[in-house]
């Protein structure tokens, strides 16, 4: 049987720079979000246009709800002047995975 993993996506829209977006999340996000519990994987992706995807996966679904609020309110405080609120949040259980 393979292990269960959760996964929470965040869409960001109208990065005026997604370059310093970029650099800002792997130098202090990455280190915040890695340390939270169930933390298994994240990624960031420059989808063009402004708009941004990342994508964490978690050992638990709660693990995975309590660092979607805890994300939220981390980036407000320390990614407000690189990324706007996220455009769009999403929680749930992958089912294929390699």
């Amino acid at each position: 049987m393979k292990k269960k993993m959760y996964a929470t996506i965040r869409r960001y829209e109208n990065v005026a720079d997604p370059a310093k977006a970029a650099q800002e999340v792997e130098q202090k996000f990455v280190p915040f979000v890695s340390s939270l519990n169930g933390f298994m994987e994240y990624t960031w992706i420059d989808l063009g246009g402004g708009a941004m995807l990342s994508i964490t996966v978690f050992k638990t679904l709660a693990d995975a709800v309590a660092a979607n609020d805890s994300a939220r309110a981390w980036v407000r405080e320390n990614l407000g002047a690189v990324l706007p609120p996220a455009a769009r949040m999403e929680a749930g259980r992958i089912v294929a995975h390699k």
